[in-house]
């Protein structure tokens, strides 16, 4: 009997953890504070990585390495490619809503940002991965260039790419 209670209770957890897992992003500005990192005890920034360098060289965002774990808009190869985000209205009010997402997105903080560009990393519950994202507004275009890399390992399993989707639904329900 102890065992039943005992695997129910693990069910009941994980079915939980789930469901807070692929709750959609567009419901996520429900969440008024930011939800604090827990790695899993003595890991602390083990693996969080060193800060890359990045940013805008020549108006474009960075090309991603050969590894499976990043994701671009500008100038990548197949396996890296990701479309931007297209919005209508000015580039001002896109960028507010853009940050507006941000601040909601689960164990994301904004690093930097200027008019035209929005830098954010985002650290995972348990192990305490960072992965970089950057957000890049051209002036002359009606878009929002994306890149999106872990910073250590090979594989995400497609953890940025799911993040920078989910992020493009957020604004499209905004209707950017």
């Amino acid at each position: 009997m102890r065992f039943c209670r005992h695997l129910l209770s693990t069910v009941a957890v994980w079915t939980v953890a789930i469901a807070l897992w692929i709750v959609p992003l567009s419901t996520a500005p429900a969440l008024a504070a930011p939800i604090p990192v827990a790695t899993l005890p003595g890991l602390g920034t083990t693996f969080a990585g060193d800060v890359p360098e990045l940013g805008l060289k020549a108006g474009h965002l960075l090309p991603c390495p050969a590894s499976p774990n990043c994701v671009v808009s500008q100038d990548a190869d197949a396996d890296h490619a990701i479309a931007p985000i297209s919005y209508t209205g000015d580039r001002a009010t896109a960028r507010e809503l853009l940050v507006k997402v941000l601040g909601v997105v689960p164990r994301t903080e904004i690093v930097s940002q200027t008019d035209d560009y929005i830098r954010t990393q985002s650290t995972s519950r348990l192990m305490g991965f960072v992965d970089d994202a950057e957000f890049y507004l051209p002036a002359d275009e009606a878009v929002i260039h994306l890149r999106s890399a872990a910073r250590l390992g090979e594989s995400d399993l497609g953890v940025n790419r799911r993040r920078l989707e989910q992020i493009r639904l957020a604004l499209q329900d905004l209707g950017i």
